[in-house]
């Protein structure tokens, strides 16, 4: 069996801490040798920051009573001897629950009042408000203390009907006639007390801060409640579990799939394309099917046959359904009992996150490496070979001295000077060409500019906002993301032209000058244009029949307006970071031959100033550009040498990370 998911993020940690290392070396030599122009320092910022702080979210979502705390235990604490996370029976996690670790942050738990639901601010907008927040102070190495603390996401409250209403976990009846919102309505509403008040979660968000092993290294969990709250909080379901690159949906193995469960997996999990990927099905509680009557072959073939009744119910693979006893696999990691922990299931399930999950993350991340790092060699090879070939143009000029007198070399000099008052008229030229690519850079700015969006999504967010049914909104909605699209689209043309624009004026500068400039070719939007389909696929389940009593809900409307907006402005946003990051790269690209034109010039007039004074400067001349090319040779190889190192890097080999993980010792 391969390894587990705490030794695969173990080592993929232990990769990021060498690769970003071996970048800040990187970068502390080509600042040595002034090979860091504007670009490839911010270049650099971003491929050591993306390394650096590469998070990898797992989210585990279920209806209530599915196990989902126990799996968390059982993967990711079980070190501590005791569960840690509240999983006793009924309703635990009543609000959504994170699991990360910042170091600026000492340990705790962040609890947001479930009040600030009504409040206009997103909970994005609340995760920079840490007054708003109640913090409780954790300590790491006494699990009792942890324990304790982590029961406040159990917490309820219990409040009067149109309270819950305006929280978004109450909807009124539906009209008489409306038998698919009446089912909704009947199975979502909790139910009143003798005083008429209902239950609610008291808490919005948790945010859980600790340096567990694997969350130091960028893990993030994600733990979150049933269908009725996860529905409630649309930024959770448009933001948050979208962005998970695995999720867990866990289904009971003495329930199998039932109403609840296909609910929240058709309206908020059902994969599109390559996104299935991402999706685990755990059939947890296997060991309720375990008894003395039945031998092992009938329990087998019986969870066989709910493996293949799930597989076929979501639409999955089957081998992307497996089974589970979170509780055994707990207790055997406790007990360290090899036995118990096989038949568990569970190092099969930690197989599969390893495998799959890190895998293809490990994939992504090397991918991404591997551009980036080629496109800083390129830079720097760039800037490299133009030192070479004004050495080279020097050597020419002084070996056509040798035996020349004053006034040929006189002459000389004169024609350097000429040639450099030419080269400084070029800067007017220069100068409108920036103006020019400015000016279309601000216009794209402004395409993809939060004024702009919010202009584009004006009429969706004043047809969700308006009193009762909104029967228009989803045409709205989709006419909404067609002119997005096309801004993105729009986005793409301007730097397609800019291209255009920038390549017809470094031809003519490479043939006037002898420059060896290449406009960079613009990034794709196309990865952001694939997801915006996305949002716009998960967003459109909100304007179904299922959820039409929630949209004459203001407060819900409301929410969802936010969670989406915050989304779309992440898409928008990372275009225009994309773009400004290529501007940037071909602005560089001509100051750094700009720069280095004006010093091969005043090298070339104290060359010919020092041999017209001693007779002796000619030779000496000739033999500094001799050493200055063998340099330049020698700092291409280091380049190479360096950069081959990132690209190269191997992956550690199973237990060389010194961070403990959650196995059974041996």
């Amino acid at each position: 069996m391969g390894p587990s998911f705490n030794e695969q993020f173990d080592q993929h940690g232990a990769w990021r801490r060498a690769f970003a290392q071996q970048l800040r070396q990187l970068a502390e030599w080509m600042g040595s040798c002034e090979l860091m122009d504007a670009a490839v320092q911010e270049r650099l910022h971003r491929l050591e920051e993306q390394v650096r702080s590469d998070k990898v979210m797992v989210a585990f979502v279920a209806e209530f009573s599915r196990g989902k705390s126990e799996l968390i235990n059982a993967i990711f604490f079980a070190s501590y001897g005791r569960r840690i996370m509240p999983a006793s029976a009924g309703r635990t996690t009543m609000c959504p629950t994170e699991l990360a670790y910042d170091p600026a942050t000492p340990p705790s738990l962040r609890l947001l009042p479930i009040e600030t639901r009504q409040a206009p601010q997103s909970l994005a907008d609340w995760r920079l408000r840490a007054e708003q927040w109640v913090q409780i102070e954790l300590d790491v190495d006494n699990a009792d203390q942890l324990a304790h603390a982590f029961e406040k996401v159990s917490e309820v409250r219990r409040v009067p009907v149109e309270e819950a209403r305006a929280l978004g976990f109450w909807r009124d009846e539906p009209q008489e006639g409306d038998a698919a919102a009446a089912a909704t309505a009947a199975s979502g509403n909790p139910v009143p007390d003798e005083a008429g008040l209902v239950e609610v979660p008291r808490w919005r968000h948790a945010l859980i801060n600790i340096p567990h092993p694997l969350l130091k290294q960028g893990l993030v969990i994600l733990d979150t409640p049933g269908l009725n709250a996860v529905g409630a909080e649309p930024e959770l379901t448009i933001n948050l579990i979208p962005q998970a690159h695995a999720v867990l949906f866990m289904l009971g193995a003495d329930t199998g799939v039932t109403q609840s469960d296909l609910a929240i997996w058709r309206e908020h999990l059902a994969p599109a394309g390559q996104a299935a990927d991402a999706r685990l099905v755990v059939l947890n509680k296997i060991d309720t099917l375990w008894d003395t009557i039945n031998t092992p072959a009938q329990v087998q073939a019986q969870l066989d046959r709910q493996c293949r009744s799930a597989a076929e119910m979501l639409g999955m693979p089957l081998a992307q359904v497996l089974p589970v006893s979170a509780q055994k696999g707990l207790l055997a990691k406790m007990r360290h009992e090899h036995g118990l922990l096989a038949m568990s299931g569970l190092p099969q399930l930690e197989e599969a996150l390893a495998q799959g999950i890190m895998g293809r993350r490990q994939a992504i991340l090397r991918a991404t490496v591997a551009t980036g790092v080629a496109q800083l060699r390129a830079e720097a090879e760039r800037t490299i070979h133009i030192r070479r070939r004004d050495l080279d143009e020097q050597m020419l000029e002084l070996r056509s001295l040798r035996g020349k007198n004053a006034q040929v070399i006189d002459n000389m000099r004169g024609r350097i000077e000429q040639e450099q008052r030419e080269f400084d008229a070029s800067a007017a030229r220069i100068q409108a060409v920036r103006a020019v690519h400015l000016r279309l850079l601000r216009d794209i700015f402004q395409q993809l500019g939060a004024r702009s969006l919010k202009t584009e999504m004006s009429a969706l967010e004043e047809a969700l906002q308006a009193r009762g049914l909104k029967l228009g909104a989803r045409k709205i909605y989709i006419d909404t993301f067609s002119r997005l699209r096309k801004l993105l689209g729009s986005a793409q043309g301007s730097a397609s032209e800019i291209h255009a624009m920038l390549g017809g004026t470094f031809r003519q500068l490479n043939a006037e000058y002898g420059f060896s400039l290449q406009a960079p070719t613009p990034p794709s939007l196309a990865p952001l244009v694939q997801e915006l389909q996305q949002i716009e696929d998960r967003h459109l389940q909100y304007l179904g029949v299922g959820n039409t009593l929630r949209l004459v809900q203001p407060e819900f409307t409301q929410r969802l307006v936010r969670a989406l907006g915050t989304r779309l402005r992440a898409v928008f946003e990372a275009a225009a970071n994309e773009l400004e990051l290529w501007s940037k790269s071909a602005t560089a690209q001509l100051d750094a031959q700009l720069r280095e034109r004006k010093r091969s010039f005043a090298r070339r007039i104290e060359a010919v100033d020092r041999i017209r004074h001693a007779a002796s400067g000619l030779v000496e001349r000739i033999a500094e550009i001799e050493l200055a090319e063998q340099r330049l040779t020698e700092m291409h190889a280091r380049l190479q040498s360096l950069t081959q190192q990132l690209l190269d890097l191997p992956r550690p080999e199973a237990g060389a990370s010194a961070t403990p993980t959650e196995t059974l010792p041996a």
